[in-house]
């Protein structure tokens, strides 16, 4: 194998484009740590860039028509991040158009001759990455793609290139596992030989990196079209609904006998402070109690000339995340199963012990649940979204997932749901108690780091009391015991992974960079509990507030998903609700200490799904609807009166009268 590194566009002037996704920070932060990883491994590496010129104009023809200048040869924009610059040696293609096989002053391809495989990355990956990889393809080239080191600002044509191009023997991997994917790919079985290994996902617990806690088989499509062939056999079209209710109620109790050790495992798995961990089991027989009565309402009617029945959907595909590895998958799974419908359901890998210890328990209360279990990645996601068998889907994951599972279920028109994240903001009011609420913010900002959809991410303050409520906030943080999940006192212990931890510091560092104010809470502790050098061997990332009046910037706009806590000034509360509202999400948000005329108008202007009066942003009841607005959610909202909404839809009947009616 003789791989190249070909890296496309990442000058300034894109980087710079309206809604790129992910944030540019991330895609550079990413890009460096690929281009890094390639020249330690000695391989060539080629920078493509686009290169405009007023004299003569050689824009493209859209650009002209739209009066757009980027790229200009000579300019600010038409050059890359320090972090990317092009190294002695290595090659620099000139393009006017979209693929650097065209390119100026000596095309791509005699660049990499020698090579048999490319490794892309760049923006945009509905544009400039996709010509180039089927340009590649068409020379016999090998072609994979930096998952995590690309970008695009049209994420919905970025999903389905990527669709596109997956179906088309291109590979896209992590530039985490791109080092040990070369190396598996270079002793892959020659032309002939037989493969036996089975790919398998290694689980570590984020509080003890060094050791493997599990592993399990990641399922190809060939196993999950079987799984769904099963659940379509198992499934019965109008199965008792007072069996279905006595069975839900049946798993809560089992929950409930059984919470000891499902919170035990949920803490090991994914770094949940144990007093959390029981708390989302508790929840989760909530759930299960709350769907069974709510699905033994009636559901069909008779008013008018017609029968008005609400039928089940067939197989859901539910696609779940790891930091609620039990109370996610039971809020979709016990309305799936209750109003009649078979499931598909794929947790997030950190998820799986879980999920395996889930469904035991499940079937000792119901050895007929039409439910299988999916283990596997990304591709597993989108292999049971593309599955024929699936009639609709549900996920709880991010943006870019959403965005991938959008464009299937419009391509298959089969009704979905989604809940992709929130970058929540409390503001607070004229009345509000500086300890008190500051307590609340905190907690709900660095509580199990930051790694709930409903965490607090922002806290929007009146300037004039800026440093006072920075000072609580930073003191209500350092109340926050900080260490080993498994300690009874512990509210912040790891995230997720050693990847996690450093994503989360890049984008501090990033903030710190671009002129934000970062205020390390914990900055002269230590996780509580742990000496050394078993803090070290966890992925331990610092709560941290970060002061940013600058509401463009990356650290406000984008959901970081751990223990961070923007504070922002307002300057009215007009300016506190526009900046309530200024990113792309809306989850939840908070007004803690609002007067009556602020907490109307928070009430009226907010763009969010799940308000909340002196409150945290954090968690949610188990019966009341649960969803997103804007990018935050699509489809029916979760929960209560909701899931009927989504997991059956309804049929008028005619013709049917008085004692025909079934």
């Amino acid at each position: 194998m003789k791989p190249a590194l070909v890296l496309i566009d990442l000058q300034r002037d894109y980087l710079a484009a309206a809604g790129m996704q992910p944030a540019a920070g991330q895609i550079v932060e990413r890009a460096a740590a690929l281009l890094a990883l390639c020249r330690q491994r000695g391989m060539p590496i080629v920078h493509v860039w686009t290169t405009i010129h007023r004299q003569p104009d050689d824009r493209m023809e859209h650009w002209k028509q739209a009066g757009r200048w980027l790229c200009e040869a000579g300019t600010p924009g038409h050059e890359v991040p320090d972090a990317l610059r092009p190294a002695a040696g290595e090659a620099v293609i000139h393009k006017q158009y979209f693929s650097g096989f065209a390119g100026r002053g000596g095309a791509l391809e005699e660049a990499l001759r020698g090579c048999d495989t490319v490794v892309l990355a760049g923006v945009h990956l509905h544009a400039c990455i996709r010509a180039t990889a089927l340009d590649a393809y068409a020379q016999g080239l090998t072609v994979w793609v930096a998952a995590d080191a690309i970008g695009s600002d049209d994420p919905i044509h970025a999903a389905i290139t990527r669709r596109y191009l997956a179906e088309r023997c291109v590979r896209f991997v992590e530039v985490n596992a791109l080092a040990e994917e070369l190396e598996h790919a270079a002793s892959a079985p020659k032309e002939g030989e037989t493969a036996v290994e089975t790919r398998r996902y290694e689980h570590r617990n984020p509080a003890d990196l060094e050791r493997v806690a599990w592993r399990v088989p990641m399922m190809g499509p060939e196993e999950i079209s079987a799984a769904a062939r099963h659940v379509a056999q198992a499934r019965q079209p109008n199965p008792p609904h007072a069996d279905r209710v006595v069975k839900l109620g049946l798993l809560a109790q089992g929950l409930m006998d059984n919470l000891a050790d499902f919170a035990g495992q949920i803490s090991a798995d994914v770094g949940k402070p144990i007093t959390m961990a029981r708390a989302e089991v508790r929840r989760s027989a909530e759930l299960l109690q709350a769907v069974a009565r709510e699905s033994a309402r009636p559901q069909d009617s008779g008013a008018g000339p017609a029968l008005v029945r609400r039928q089940p959907l067939g197989i859901v595909g539910i696609i779940t995340p790891w930091n609620n590895p039990l109370a996610i998958p039971v809020g979709k799974l016990a309305p799936a199963i209750a109003y009649g419908n078979g499931v598909l359901w794929k947790p997030a890998p950190a998820g799986t012990m879980v999920a395996h210890k889930l469904l035991a328990l499940w079937r000792h209360c119901d050895e007929t649940v039409p439910l299988a279990l999916v283990t596997g990645d990304s591709s597993a996601a989108l292999a049971i979204a593309n599955e024929p068998r699936v009639d609709a889907l549900t996920l709880s994951g991010s943006l870019a997932a959403g965005h991938a599972l959008a464009e299937i279920a419009a391509r298959r028109h089969v009704p979905w749901q989604a809940e992709l994240g929130g970058n929540n903001a409390a503001i607070i009011g004229t009345n509000a108690d500086l300890g008190r609420d500051a307590r609340h913010v905190a907690l709900g900002a660095f509580g199990f780091a930051g790694q709930r959809c409903t965490a607090n991410r922002r806290v929007i303050v009146p300037i004039q009391r800026l440093e006072e409520w920075c000072q609580a906030l930073c003191h209500a943080a350092q109340e926050l015991p900080w260490g080993d999940p498994l300690d009874e006192r512990t509210v912040i212990g790891p995230v997720i992974s050693r990847a996690k931890q450093q994503q989360l510091e890049s984008l501090i560092g990033r903030a710190r960079e671009a002129g934000a104010r970062v205020i390390a809470t914990h900055a002269d502790a230590a996780p509580e509990n742990l000496p050394g050098p078993a803090r070290e061997r966890g992925a331990y990332c610092a709560p941290t507030i970060v002061v940013c009046a600058d509401a463009r910037q990356e650290i406000v706009q984008e959901e970081s998903f751990g223990p961070i806590l923007v504070v922002q000034p307002a300057h009215s509360f007009d300016e506190a609700l526009a900046l309530c509202n200024g990113v792309r999400q809306g989850l939840a948000a908070a007004l803690l200490g609002g007067t009556p005329d602020e907490s109307r108008r928070f009430l009226a202007q907010v763009h969010a799904g799940i308000l909340k009066l002196n409150q945290s942003t954090v968690d949610a009841d188990a019966v009341s609807p649960f969803g997103g607005w804007k990018a935050s959610g699509a489809g029916p909202a979760e929960h209560g009166i909701c899931d009927r909404e989504f997991y059956t839809r309804v049929q008028t009947v005619y013709g049917l009268a008085g004692e025909n009616h079934p």
